[in-house]
């Protein structure tokens, strides 16, 4: 059979001719080892191959999403497709019932003050948890609640955690140096930290961008210059870490999924924060 005119051997079965070739690796194969494939035919060991590859495709791209073992288990007993976000959302909720009792003792206690935070610097985050009203509270949850769930289904649990935390810190900076001795609470810088993400990481891994999320961001950054009682200076300066994390976080995740392609960018923003944290205390 092999000695048709232009026929070749198969490579799985010598003894049979044919004219046919894998679309994948160009080897000859007979008519009993073509696999239908979307374009052409391919050899047994070519779809093995992809399969094997898809699957290990498959499971990395269920890390990305889920953010590893930990975040998968967390996900798999609560059922909760973003558990760091409703959790942040619930430890957040918690302060704030608190508040209710005890009136204004939170917001002293936790509340940005660049002159106390001196001495207590668990106030350039913790002021996050706080709220100066019930509207505050729901507005700056219900923006954490849209948002966070994407940025952490794309970066994982642990870096949106230290994200959130990174971007409250930078607003309670920008506070000390634009507005320095002014008392401020609730977590719009890191809400406005994630908008920046947000839209970092979606001009740089080129998804469906919403121009709808800039309108958004520049009506609240408008009402933060209206306003009085409205910290702009937390606004702004949330804003600015979560752009450039977004950014070179999108720009490093594209072609290549590591944890250093998230990990780096946000340890650099958090040690320029750190920076800056030293920076105000001994300027107070």
């Amino acid at each position: 059979m092999t000695d048709a005119p232009g026929a070749e051997a198969c490579y799985r079965h010598p003894g049979r001719a044919s004219w046919t070739l894998c679309q994948r690796c160009g080897r000859t194969i007979c008519g009993q080892c073509q696999i239908q494939a979307p374009v052409g035919v391919q050899c047994p060991e070519c779809v093995r191959e992809g399969s094997v590859s898809s699957m290990a495709a498959h499971r990395e791209q269920r890390r990305l999403s889920y953010g590893g073992p930990v975040k998968r288990t967390l996900t798999r007993w609560l059922g909760l497709p973003a558990p760091v976000t409703i959790a942040i959302v619930a430890v957040t909720a918690v302060v704030g019932l608190v508040q209710l009792f005890t009136g204004g003792l939170l917001q002293q206690w936790l509340g940005f003050y660049a002159p106390v935070a001196v001495v207590q610097p668990w106030r350039f985050v913790t002021a996050a948890l706080v709220h100066a009203s019930i509207l505050h509270f729901l507005f700056n949850m219900l923006v954490l609640y849209m948002v966070g769930p994407n940025i952490e289904r794309r970066i994982g649990g642990l870096p949106f955690l230290a994200v959130y935390l990174v971007t409250a810190a930078a607003g309670s900076i920008a506070v000390s140096f634009l507005s320095p001795g002014t008392l401020v609470v609730g977590a719009s810088g890191a809400i406005f930290g994630l908008f920046g993400v947000y839209i970092g990481l979606q001009r740089m891994l080129g998804g469906r961008f919403d121009p709808q999320i800039l309108i958004i961001v520049g009506i609240n950054l408008v009402i933060g210059f209206v306003l009085a009682g409205v910290s702009w200076q937390a606004h702004v300066g949330g804003l600015l870490a979560g752009l450039a994390l977004g950014f070179w976080m999108g720009s490093n995740l594209r072609g290549r999924e590591t944890r250093r392609a998230t990990w780096l960018p946000i340890g650099v923003v958090a040690g320029a924060v750190l920076l800056a944290c030293l920076l105000v205390v001994v300027a107070f």
